[in-house]
């Protein structure tokens, strides 16, 4: 296995490094089936590596050498704790803190779409009864979207929110699956939250 000279450039998550048919995903990268494509999974330093002659497969492999390479990187199927920073009417963005145990070292953004709020009544599904801004989520990571985002869900019981503030600045108590309650003032506020005791 020898390394190129020439081919390192810094790359970002999201970035497409080239089609499976002709490179193999090595760290640091991922191949998307629905489309054969091979994607940096995160910031670094893109290298190729070529095979040795004797090997049957004669593809290079792509390498992202990460500039934090100790960080935690989310990739689809990961379950991430994630702080939400904006709703919008049909989508949720938010910053991945952790995935799985593992603090993130770099920045990384998630959404979470309209359809993968809840997964029943998703026409019904509003998104400012489902999360606010500060709110910590527990979601899985579907994909890498477009515009270097996560694609991130909370349709399953043991997802969504884990931890809200309410309008009085206390931490909310879940009551329900879709509501929580400020023990400061009893009001209760609409959360898709995640399943109670677990």
């Amino acid at each position: 296995m020898q390394e190129t000279e020439g081919e390192r450039e810094i790359v970002t998550p999201g970035e497409v490094l080239g089609k499976a048919s002709d490179l193999k995903a090595g760290k640091g990268s991922y191949v998307a089936p629905h489309n054969n494509t091979v994607y940096a999974s995160l910031t670094g330093r893109r290298s190729i590596i070529r095979p040795s002659p004797d090997l049957p497969d004669q593809r290079p492999t792509v390498e992202v050498t990460g500039h934090k390479a100790h960080g935690a990187v989310p990739e689809p199927g990961s379950v991430v704790i994630a702080r939400i920073t904006k709703v919008m009417a049909r989508m949720a963005s938010a910053d991945i803190m952790c995935v799985g145990p593992k603090s993130v070292q770099e920045k990384f953004t998630g959404i979470i779409r309209q359809q993968d709020v809840r997964a029943t009544e998703i026409d019904k599904v509003d998104m400012h009864s489902s999360f606010r801004p500060g709110d910590i989520v527990r979601a899985l990571v579907l994909s890498l979207g477009d515009a270097r985002a996560y694609h991130l869900s909370t349709a399953k019981n043991e997802l969504g929110v884990v931890s809200a503030e309410s309008m009085a600045g206390a931490t909310m108590v879940p009551i329900s699956w879709t509501e929580m309650q400020c023990p400061l003032t009893g009001q209760t506020e609409q959360r898709k939250v995640a399943k109670v005791g677990a």
